[in-house]
């Protein structure tokens, strides 16, 4: 015999969740200390002080005009 679905079973979500603990935030120095090591690697690697210049000049030509 197949057994009956009522739904029941299912699980719901509360109708209310309790506040999650707050986690302390980073300081943004701190933040940038963690990810200014891998920008300069990376613009390193990939030549990226150059592109940068180029893209700087484009935008500047674009202000001036």
């Amino acid at each position: 015999m197949a057994p009956q679905l009522t739904g029941t079973s299912r699980r719901r979500r509360p109708a209310f969740t309790l506040p999650r603990t707050a986690e302390p935030t980073r300081h943004p120095a701190v933040a940038l200390a963690m990810a200014l090591p891998c920008a300069v690697l990376l613009v390193a690697l990939f030549g990226g002080w150059d592109q940068m210049a180029n893209q700087v000049r484009a935008v500047a030509d674009l202000i001036v005009r």
